[in-house]
């Protein structure tokens, strides 16, 4: 039976094509080995066990690889997870991108017309040339249409990286009438540049993931770099105006210990702060909630960054979508079979490097989980 992970449900068999977003060999107690996954497709993503033949399994494919899988599901510690029986990675070709990715239910091409709309809506004719230098570069604006906002906070999908600049643009012009002396035009250049960077932290041809630069630098610096080279290009650009600029991408994310090398110090850069943060937020919030939607419960499940369950005061509507155009069961012929144990006496010893990747894990979590709570007048109160 072809199924998506948004379809899986306890005790299904499930025959289906997806890309394996992780891949970890583990050691069990008695020293056997393991392979634990992370499968996807653009409905979701569903953890997966191979408990025997891990090496020789674990030879055919790597992780950003389709594998045609055969499996049954089952709940553990209240999460779905597979057990694969049969496996088999699939060639590229074979498949539609597309179908394993999640992508912006927005219209990329409407949405590329309201930005440039923004631009020529512009009296600042010196902040117009330079957003016109970025988003009129081909190359450049392929990425920012394609790019995800996030890894796994907000808008973690294609195009999401277009639609949360845009919606944060959206605030500043609803806000702007409300206060009187707000520079509008800084403000959209501010909302439409902050994580411009990121078209160069993240990896998004497969899994989302990050790059080496966005490991090493992050998208601030990366940011900051790209408007500094931007610039260089432009005749006569006013310096104090590149200063705002710089400043508003650098203290985007408002306190030291949630990445920011800079606190906000003018006004446009504390509204820029508070705004990336809102949209982040209901982005987050609403994403969490839509992956339940056959929870009767009028409460989500917990949510371990922000820390807390979310009411629902509306049912979510699922929308299920098919994966592709294969036919898992053709593709499963000449199989490795891996033979599920009927019952494991125990769960797994988790190996060294998968605990430490937990801890790092874990350590992400507590840093983005006190953003949830971005005050910047914080320290006021000490």
């Amino acid at each position: 039976m072809k199924k998506t992970v948004a379809e899986i449900k306890d005790r299904d068999i499930v025959e289906a094509v997806f890309l394996v977003k992780e891949k970890i060999i583990a050691m069990a107690k008695n020293g056997k080995p393991y392979l634990t996954l992370r499968l996807m497709d653009k409905t979701g993503e569903v953890d997966a066990k191979i408990w025997d033949n891990a090496d020789q399994v674990g030879s055919l494919f790597d992780r950003n690889d389709f594998l045609a899988v055969k499996g049954k599901a089952s709940v553990y510690l209240g999460k779905m997870q597979l057990i694969i029986s049969e496996l088999k990675r699939v060639p590229e070709e074979s498949v539609l991108l597309a179908d394993f990715l999640p992508e912006t239910d927005s219209d990329i091409k409407a949405m590329e017309a309201e930005l440039h709309a923004l631009i020529a809506s512009m009296a600042d004719q010196d902040l117009a040339r330079l957003l016109r230098s970025f988003f009129e570069d081909p190359e450049l604006m392929a990425q920012y249409r394609t790019a995800p906002a996030a890894k796994g906070m907000h808008h973690v999908y294609l195009g999401g990286l277009l639609e949360h600049s845009l919606a944060v643009a959206r605030l500043v012009d609803a806000m702007v009438p409300l206060y009187q002396g707000l520079n509008r035009d800084l403000l959209v250049a501010g909302a439409l540049l902050h994580d411009i960077g990121k078209v160069r932290e993240m990896t998004y041809l497969r899994c989302f993931d990050y790059s080496d630069e966005g490991k090493l630098i992050g998208h601030i610096s990366i940011g900051v770099e790209m408007l500094h080279e931007r610039i260089a290009t432009l005749p006569d650009f006013p310096a104090e105006l590149a200063m705002l600029l710089k400043h508003m991408i650098l203290s985007h994310h408002g306190q030291y210990e949630y990445g920011s090398p800079k606190r906000p110090k003018t006004l446009e850069a504390t509204i820029l702060n508070y705004l990336d943060d809102l949209d982040s937020k209901i982005n987050g919030i609403r994403t969490h909630i839509k992956k339940e939607p056959d929870n009767p419960s009028r409460w989500t499940a917990y949510h371990r960054l922000y820390d807390r369950y979310f009411f629902k005061e509306k049912p979510a509507v699922a929308e299920g979508e098919a994966v592709g155009d294969l036919e898992p069961s053709e593709l499963l012929a000449e199989t490795v079979t891996a033979p599920v144990p009927p019952s494991p006496p125990h769960q797994p010893e988790t190996a060294p490097q998968q605990r430490q990747e937990q801890r790092q894990e874990q350590r992400q979590e507590q840093r983005e989980r006190k953003s949830f709570s971005n005050n910047p007048f914080a320290i006021l109160k000490k």
